[in-house]
């Protein structure tokens, strides 16, 4: 069923499907050692929290700008010229990173690493812009499994560049290079960009589906906006892809209060996550999209219902993870492949509007994930040593404050102390909070105390790493108990997601099974 179609004679498929798979490595690589280097860049730059906390969020803003104020709009200029911002994006971002380097100290090297995060979260965005609607162009006959495929790059992405990033910083220097440093490792980024666009730029695309079919943009709009179907199927992905997401967030940590490495946990999941995405044609010819979506639900249900019981054991907890990963693999590439198969002529924008909306969904469940957290979070909390740890801040802080005020505007000065004036007061202000509703009302509150331990913590003050330590022993397994109760109320959601999913299944067996709708042409197509 995979053959080409005559009006795709003069494509090279198999060079632009691998082209545009490896263009998800970047991606992936950009995410986890951004993420493998915010420490390093702390110290190096002398950046506040809240920097970092930018700095490593602002990839995700820039995907998020891309797919939704300019995904909409490259039905119209191709797919090609997507793929090329996306490159632009890749390439300027990895290098305004780089360059930031040698403004160590300067002001504005902050606003130069929040620029290089904001192109390669351009980037990235714009594969997702490409990648998907290409992938159904290419194989009109297969949706759904090389969707499956496409995805399945960026989890392998992940694997080889936590690997690569864990092992560079283990490694640390060989000879007279520090392979672990921050610059050595966002170098790496450079090879899958360069692979390709070397294997892209010089081959023809096709047109999207509905350029293809002759279905002009404003029909495609809205058909998009009034049928309900597609609408239904973009709020369910935000509640799917938070299933994602949010857990994501916590299931390192939970796993971490076990003994297993943060980064290595990810890889983990990743590398499940990429064998089953690689390996999903049968599962999509026997079950279809909706089937797989039934299990995925079950699953992740599952894997969050242990998470939330099991405090210890890593036996169970890795089975709770393997479950996870499982039920989450097939989620975003069979949905897109739903929206892709049965709604065809909502074309690239449906695509765009489900992954975009997916992530604001994601974003609003790490939020409420967080804040359940942080309401379960002060029943696991050491009374007496909270209240220690928050009176020793309380009472040696002001000092560190008042140091970092009269080194303000010396670079040297501030790199010598390690942190900024910022930091200090974040954490003087936190902990005020947090001690005056103690006080008030004899227990803690969640937020103000956690924010508090985490400011703490997140600082890194070499002049208290006594503090620190005792700070991570106290917020540890509390963040984990307030995680585990997180995955109790998260959980069910899973299991109503899967109802639908049910539902629409069995409707598609009454009107004969799972059917792919084809967009009859009404033009011959040209190729751009």
């Amino acid at each position: 069923m995979n053959k080409q179609s005559a009006s795709h004679k003069d494509i090279e498929r198999e060079k632009l499907f691998l082209g545009i798979c490896m263009a998800l490595v970047p991606t992936a690589f950009s995410f986890i050692l951004v993420s493998n280097i915010l420490n390093q860049l702390k110290t190096e730059f002398i950046l506040t929290n809240a920097g970092v906390g930018y700095i490593g969020g602002a990839a995700l803003w820039g995907m998020s700008v891309s797919l939704l104020t300019i995904g909409p709009f490259m039905e119209k200029f191709g797919l090609k010229k997507a793929a090329m911002g996306a490159f632009a994006g890749h390439i300027s971002g990895v290098t305004l990173f780089l360059v930031a380097y040698f403004f160590a100290g300067d002001p504005v090297a902050f606003w130069i690493l929040f620029a290089g995060a904001i192109g390669m979260g351009f980037g990235n965005g714009m594969i997702e812009v490409a990648g998907n609607p290409l992938t159904a162009a290419l194989y009109p006959d297969n949706k759904t499994t090389k969707l499956n495929h496409f995805h399945g790059f960026y989890t392998g992405g992940l694997v080889v560049g936590g690997l690569l990033g864990w092992g560079m910083s283990q490694i640390g220097t060989i000879g007279a290079i520090n392979i672990g440093h921050w610059t050595a490792q966002m170098a790496l980024v450079y090879i899958p960009i360069l692979i390709y666009g070397w294997l892209l730029f010089p081959r023809k695309f096709p047109q999207t589906e509905t350029a293809q079919a002759g279905i002009p943009i404003k029909e495609m709009v809205s058909y998009t906006f009034t049928n309900p179907y597609v609408l239904g199927l973009i709020l369910l992905m935000m509640f799917t892809l938070g299933m994602e997401m949010g857990p994501m967030r916590w299931i390192p940590g939970v796993l971490q209060a076990a003994g297993l490495h943060g980064m290595l946990v990810l890889v983990w999941i990743s590398g499940l996550m990429f064998a089953l995405r690689m390996y999903a044609g049968p599962f999509v010819e026997k079950f279809s999209p909706t089937g797989m979506l039934i299990g995925g639900s079950i699953l992740t249900f599952l894997g969050l219902l242990i998470f939330s019981f099991v405090e210890a054991g890593i036996a169970l907890l890795m089975l709770a993870g393997a479950l996870f990963a499982v039920g989450i693999a097939f989620f975003v590439p069979n949905m897109i492949g739903l929206m892709s198969e049965r709604f065809p002529k909502a074309g690239l924008l449906g695509i765009v509007l489900l992954i975009g909306m997916g992530f604001v969904g994601g974003g609003a469940s790490n939020a409420i994930m967080g804040e359940i957290v942080d309401s379960y979070m002060p029943e696991a909390l050491d009374e007496q040593r909270t209240v220690q740890i928050l009176r020793q801040v309380e009472e040696r802080f002001p000092a560190h404050l008042e140091k970092a005020e009269k080194a303000s505007g010396n670079r040297q000065a501030l790199a010598e102390l390690g942190y900024r004036a910022a930091d200090v007061s974040n954490i003087l202000e936190h902990t005020g909070a947090a001690l005056t509703y103690y006080q008030e009302h004899g227990v803690f509150e969640g937020s103000s105390t956690g924010n508090a331990l985490r400011a703490l913590i997140d600082s890194g003050m070499p002049q208290e790493q006594q503090l620190i330590e005792q700070a991570s022993g106290v917020l540890r397994p509390a963040d984990n108990y307030g995680g585990r109760m997180a995955f109790r109320w998260v959980a069910p959601i899973a299991l109503l997601s899967g109802v639908v999913y049910l539902l629409w299944f069995i409707r598609d067996q009454h009107r004969g099974g799972y059917q792919v709708e084809r967009l009859e042409k009404r033009e011959a197509p040209a190729e751009a």
